[in-house]
Order: structure tokens, then C-alpha cells, then sequence
């Protein structure tokens, strides 16, 4: 099929606003159209094709029209840039114009990663009848657990201010471009985003020079709790009326995984059709946000774990096809749910997710001396919790555990993906609790959790817990983490402040993984009281934490109980096949 590129295509929203796109439209006759809406961009190289993003020539090819377009207020677009605000209506809007095109045959499909990503969800919860099917890659519906903040309420500091340092950047030269700018602006913009960890040291947070700009950062470090801000941002109330069934794409290591995977699950209990949620696919690597290779300098996952292996084109193609084109035989062969099971390291198909042989273990926190540092006295065992102790950690905000790996941006802060732990082995603020060398495989895949009982000097403070591999030879390698804010123990929306002392039950939604342990490996969590720059400190005050300046915060005395009488405890999920 021969084609025509109409760059630089203007296409009028419902408001009047004008937004920019590329078009690759057949020559002749009519043809299902993709679309890719980015805030990035629409003429740089990755959208052609790279890692998991799928080739536009691919795309070409296999007969699609293909629109690639510039999100509201960003490059050669019109309006206002809100990350989120407009992106539905938007979304709808363009959707509707392509069907009105006369070399449309009527049905849209959407792919993209990450911003691109959520866009396809928000149009997604308009139900245009013409968006047939979407590829959300390493993306999220809801942006306050999902991204900004945390499942435990924690700032994800580190991926909040690379982020909005790299879109005023892009401001910036927009602003240039237009004859308004001033050059000082953009070179202390580009200085900040590879300053790295000096940036995330400014407190307090909110009043950083660079991010002060009356803009939407602002409104994000004001609010904090879960509320109606956020609650109106949240596409999930939609999935009940969707009916494009979804290609997920995700990494163990990427920022989003999280909320990907519940995303998915959201999907396939509640789409408007059965149809509908029976064609949602979920394929998992072990990838970041960025890297498709598998490859880490701690840890290799070997040629299998590369993105082509995958054939990622291929697989939207497959996917589109189904959907778009009605093509019921494309994707029989691709199971509902395809991982790569870390440890082992294959790929495996499934039918469902979670597993439906998953066991829910507990591993309990125990040990007859101080857990503090790798070497410590610190157990973890499924045998029932025996004698009450304690273990004690000092949380100084001034000196918080450096991140070392995990779901996070950007690269500098200790590294993306899987580390080995020892790089941070020797502090006296992380706890280690270990279970015997194992004697037999044990595979965990799927969500993993922390219940701990923990008391403090503070009204309130932050515990962390970290799933670590430890290898025969000594290394330690990070699997999945998460945090809790005391003060969020008792939901998202209700913050309630602790009285120093008392003893309280908390859950840390430590994300998903999938990890086969090996014979001759142990499991081991690390609790601390920080992951920083990952996520922000906590001041220990009680107070407005984002406004608050280093030399206000209070040093914590943190305490983790464990024993009969408080069983706190590691659940993992367990597949015994």
C-alpha cells in the first residue's frame, strides 16, 4: 500500500484550540488509522520505532494510517500544557476527526509508553465508538499512587522533579521559539535536570526556585492526601463503560508496574463487555522505564530478556489487528498474560493474573539480636512468631538511605532496576531479617506486602520495606519496595497523626515481581525509614511536609516490633507448580 505524509496537519478540538499533527495516510481507498499523542515531541526519533516502541514503518506496512501528534501546549501545538486536564476531551476530539477523514475506514486504535500511555486511557474513558483497541506501554490510569505520590503516601520525589524540570525545559524553548523567552531560564532548567541529587536536597521542596512557576507542580506538592484534586484525575471510575480492550505493556523495574498490573486486573473484572475484557493482554519484562534490554551492571537477565525477543511490532500489529480489522485468528496464539519470570529467567504464558494457584505465604520477622546491617541477627521464617522483641532504627532526615535501585528516574541516584544492596551494607538505619539458605526453589509472583507493627518518638514518620535476593556469592539484588507514611496508615484521604509510643499495625504495598529464589539463595526485606531521593523525606513534624526546610525536621526514634503478640510479617505470593 502506497502512502502520503502530511506533516504539520492542524486539527481543531471541540474549543476551537488547534493541536499539530503528522499523517501517513494510504493513497488510495480507506484504512484503520493508529494514533500516538505525545507531549514530547511528534518529530523525534523514538516514535519510529525503538525498544518496545513499536516501527511506524512496521505500522506502514502492515496497512495502518498512522497520526502522530503533539499533546495541547506543547512543541508545535496550540494552548495550554496541564498534564492530565485536557487529555480526554482532546483525545475524543481527535479520534472523531480521523473517522471524518475520507481515507478512514472508521475504527482508531491508540499505543504509546508512559505519557503516551495515559493519554490512551483518558480517551479511552470518553468511549469514542471508534476506538476499537489500545496499547497503553508502561503507563497508568490514576497519577497520585500510580506516579506523583505513592501507595503509602510518600512524595516520589526523585521522578517529580526530573519530570516537570524536563517539561518547563521544553516550555522554555517553546517560549523561545515564540520571541518571549529568556535563554538564562532554559540553561538553569537543562543545569537542574543534571544536577540530579543536589536539586532534590532544596527544601523545602515546594519552594525550589526552579519549580516555583505557579504552574501545575503546584498544585500537585499542595495536595498531598488523596483528594477530590486527584479524584477527579482518576480514569479507573471509567473502566466500567470501556470497551477497547487494552494491549498493557510493563517492566518489573518501571516506575509504573504497579499500577499497570492493577490497572489490567481493573480491566478484566470490570470493561463494559466480555468481549471487551477477555481481549486484554499484559506482557512483562524485566525492563525500567527506559531500558529493554535486561541488561544491568548488577545483574543480567541474559539475551532472552531483550525487547526483541518480544517483537514488540509485531505484536501490536497482532493486536490491532484482532481489534481493528476483526481478524479473529491474529492473536489466538497470545496468551492473556505473558512474563518473564526473574531467577529462572524465561518468559512464561498465563491465563490469568493474579495466578490462580498463587498461595499467600507468611514469612515472619524474628531473631534473638539486633537486625541492624546485612550480617545482623534479623530471621525470616514461616515458623510462628515466638518471643516479643524489638528492633531499633534512628531515621535523621538529614542523613536518609540513599535509593539504590527500584522502580524510579531518572539514572544517577543510585541506579535504575535491579542493584546489589551491599552499596549501601554498613548503616545502622536498615533493618535485615533473612530466612535460611534455601534448600528448594521458591518462585513469587505477584503482589507483595509488608504488615508491620512499629511504634515512634515521632507523630509521624515513614517505614520502608525492600524484597532482596541474596545470591550464594553475596549479592544482594532488589526485587520490589514500598513505603508507608504513617500518617496514611489508615487510607489515603485520612491522614491521622500517631501518638509517640503507641504501637500500630501498618501495610506497605511493596508493588508486584516475579522471581523465581533459587536453591542456595535466601529471601531477605530491608525496613528502613527513608529511600531517598526516590521518595522525600519525612520531617517527623507532623506537619506540611513539601513546605517544610531541613533544619526544621526532628531526628525519629523508629521501632519494629515482632513476636507472638505483634507477628509482623513478610506476605509473599507463592507458586508451588
Amino acid at each position: 500500500m502506497q502512502f502520503i505524509y502530511e506533516p504539520d496537519t492542524f486539527i481543531s478540538m471541540s474549543d476551537g484550540t488547534k493541536l499539530c499533527a503528522n499523517v501517513w495516510r494510504p493513497a488510495e481507498g480507506r484504512g484503520p488509522t493508529l494514533l500516538l499523542r505525545v507531549p514530547y515531541g511528534k518529530d523525534v526519533g523514538p516514535w519510529l520505532g525503538q525498544g518496545m516502541i513499536p516501527s511506524l514503518l512496521g505500522f506502514l506496512r502492515a496497512g495502518y494510517a498512522v497520526v502522530m501528534q503533539d499533546t495541547r501546549g506543547t512543541f508545535r501545538s496550540e494552548g495550554q500544557f496541564t498534564p492530565k486536564v485536557d487529555e480526554p476531551a482532546d483525545g475524543r476530539d481527535t479520534v472523531e476527526w480521523i473517522v471524518r477523514q475520507p481515507w478512514s475506514d472508521g475504527t482508531v486504535g491508540t499505543y504509546g509508553p508512559s505519557y503516551l500511555g495515559m493519554v490512551q486511557w483518558a480517551a479511552a474513558s470518553e468511549r469514542p465508538p471508534a476506538l476499537k483497541a489500545t496499547a497503553p506501554m508502561v503507563a497508568a490510569m490514576e497519577w497520585y499512587e500510580g506516579l506523583w505520590y505513592s501507595p503509602g503516601g510518600a512524595l516520589s520525589l526523585s521522578v517529580v522533579s526530573w519530570w516537570h524540570t524536563m517539561m518547563y525545559a521544553f516550555e522554555a524553548q517553546r517560549e523561545l521559539a515564540a520571541g518571549r523567552g529568556d535563554m538564562a531560564e532554559l540553561i538553569a532548567l537543562g543545569n537542574t535536570m543534571s544536577a540530579g541529587l543536589p536539586t532534590n536536597r532544596v527544601t523545602p521542596v515546594a519552594e525550589n526556585p526552579v519549580f516555583r512557576r505557579g504552574n501545575w507542580l503546584d498544585d500537585i506538592l499542595d495536595h498531598p492526601d488523596y483528594d477530590d484534586f486527584w479524584k477527579k484525575q482518576d480514569f479507573r471510575p471509567a473502566i466500567p463503560q470501556m470497551t477497547a480492550p487494552p494491549l498493557c505493556l510493563a517492566g518489573w523495574y518501571d516506575l509504573f508496574v504497579n499500577a499497570s498490573v492493577k490497572d489490567f486486573v481493573k480491566f478484566r473484572a470490570g470493561a463494559a463487555t466480555e468481549e471487551a475484557r477477555a481481549g486484554a493482554r499484559l506482557v512483562i519484562g524485566p525492563w525500567d522505564h527506559l531500558n529493554y534490554t535486561g541488561r544491568y551492571p548488577d545483574r543480567d537477565f541474559g539475551l532472552a530478556a531483550s525487547s526483541d525477543m518480544v517483537d514488540s511490532s509485531a505484536v501490536h500489529v497482532r493486536h490491532f489487528d484482532r481489534w481493528l480489522r476483526g481478524d479473529v485468528s491474529a492473536n489466538a496464539n497470545d496468551a492473556p498474560v505473558r512474563i518473564f519470570v526473574m531467577g529462572i529467567d524465561q518468559w512464561r504464558d498465563e491465563q490469568e493474573w493474579p495466578l490462580p494457584d498463587t498461595q499467600y505465604v507468611e514469612y515472619f520477622l524474628g531473631g534473638e539480636g539486633p537486625a541492624n546491617t546485612s550480617a545482623g541477627a534479623g530471621t525470616l521464617t514461616r515458623e510462628a512468631p515466638g518471643e516479643d522483641r524489638r528492633d531499633t532504627l534512628l531515621y535523621d532526615p538529614s542523613r536518609p538511605v540513599p535509593t539504590a535501585g527500584g522502580s524510579l528516574l531518572p539514572d544517577g541516584f543510585g541506579f535504575i532496576g535491579p542493584v546489589d544492596q551491599r552499596r549501601i551494607d554498613g548503616r545502622d538505619d536498615i533493618l535485615c531479617f533473612a530466612s535460611p539458605v534455601l534448600d528448594h526453589d521458591v518462585e513469587v509472583t505477584g503482589f507483595v506486602k509488608m504488615r508491620l507493627f512499629v511504634s515512634s518518638s515521632a507523630v509521624d514518620t515513614d517505614f520502608t520495606a525492600k524484597l532482596v535476593d541474596v545470591f550464594p556469592d553475596g549479592r544482594a539484588i532488589n526485587l520490589c519496595d514500598g513505603i508507608i507514611r504513617m500518617r496514611y496508615r489508615e487510607g489515603l484521604s485520612s491522614p491521622t497523626m500517631m501518638e509517640p509510643g503507641r504501637v500500630y499495625e501498618a501495610e506497605i504495598d511493596m508493588q508486584v515481581t516475579s522471581n523465581v529464589f533459587l536453591a542456595g539463595h535466601r529471601i531477605r526485606v530491608d525496613i528502613s525509614s527513608s529511600n531517598f531521593p526516590r521518595y522525600d523525606r519525612n520531617s517527623n513534624t507532623g506537619g506540611f511536609i513539601a513546605r517544610e526546610a531541613e533544619k526544621d525536621m526532628l531526628v525519629a526514634v523508629n521501632r519494629v516490633h515482632h513476636g507472638a503478640l505483634y507477628p509482623s510479617r513478610l506476605i509473599l505470593p507463592v507458586i508451588e507448580r
